[in-house]
């Protein structure tokens, strides 16, 4: 699930944008964009984000309209013009000409020392007011996504614990098929005059248990409900979620196996669209 947040406010005499852009990881993995004003509160941050956003793969950036480097730090003078005979050493000696060096030099960050004057604690704690205004904005966009894709996934399954009773207008139809094509086999044997009673009684059990699906539509009908339960649990319930559609597969499958009808095949298909639709949304469970 994705998640966006962003604020903006001032700090000191600095006004500053956060944004956040969260997306679905089990751990929570987080790249940190801090100016160098706020580099010594970067463990803080880190740990503020952990505690909001728990998990996820996070892209936080924290900047200060304008210049960042007009508030709170210089220009170390020796460093840019080390930079720049370098840069133009390099140049000279691979015959290429930068166009502009200078703004080559100015867009290092080591350029820039930082003043000595540290982040005061009323800034602090403007900044990390800001902070969490973004995350839980991020955290709120991304509940709101999860909640839209449960809806998503009741409703999918849904349609398939529909689909199973209707199964049964097909079946009292496809029974009437298979009773007239053994009432056929049955005169051609009798015709013939040579029963083989043991054959005929192999026949019919194989006929019983190729045809019946009841066994299975109840076990479709359980695992419907389990996954019911499941999705509305507190619990981080991904991987068991897609257990459970591994097992209405299973049964999906093996009514499609049984099925010999197609109406029910039909039926057996639109079962799996709506599983699979399923499944790709699971993927953005944890």
């Amino acid at each position: 699930m994705t998640g966006f947040g962003k604020a903006q406010g001032i700090v000191g005499k600095m006004t500053v944008n956060i944004d956040v852009r969260a997306l679905n990881s089990k751990q929570l993995d987080l790249n940190l964009r801090l100016p160098i004003q706020f580099r010594e509160k970067e463990a803080e941050i880190r740990q503020e984000a952990g505690k909001i956003l728990e998990r996820g793969k996070v892209d936080l950036m924290v900047s200060i309209v304008g210049d960042q480097h007009e508030i709170g730090s210089r220009i170390n003078m020796e460093m840019a013009r080390q930079y720049y005979r370098s840069i133009k050493l390099l140049s000279d000696e691979l015959n290429e000409q930068p166009s502009d060096i200078l703004n080559m030099v100015m867009r290092i960050p080591e350029v820039y020392a930082q003043s000595e004057q540290r982040l005061q604690d009323e800034e602090w704690k403007q900044l990390k007011a800001l902070l969490d205004n973004a995350l839980n904005k991020a955290d709120v966009f991304r509940e709101h996504e999860g909640m839209a894709l449960r809806d998503d996934l009741l409703t999918r399954v849904e349609k398939i614990a529909v689909f199973i009773p209707e199964l049964q207008q097909y079946e009292d139809e496809r029974v009437a098929l298979v009773r007239q094509r053994l009432k056929q086999k049955m005169n051609e044997w009798l015709e013939s005059d040579k029963i083989d009673e043991n054959r005929l009684e192999q026949e019919l059990i194989y006929y019983i248990e190729k045809f019946d699906i009841s066994e299975e539509k109840t076990r479709l009908i359980q695992h419907c409900n389990y996954f019911r339960e499941t999705i509305i649990s507190p619990e981080n319930t991904g991987k068991k979620l897609g257990f459970i559609a591994q097992e209405m597969g299973r049964e999906i499958n093996t009514i499609g196996s049984k099925a010999n009808h197609a109406s029910l095949q039909k039926m057996v298909v639109l079962m799996k669209d709506e599983l699979e639709k399923i499944k790709e949304q699971l993927n953005n469970i944890v």
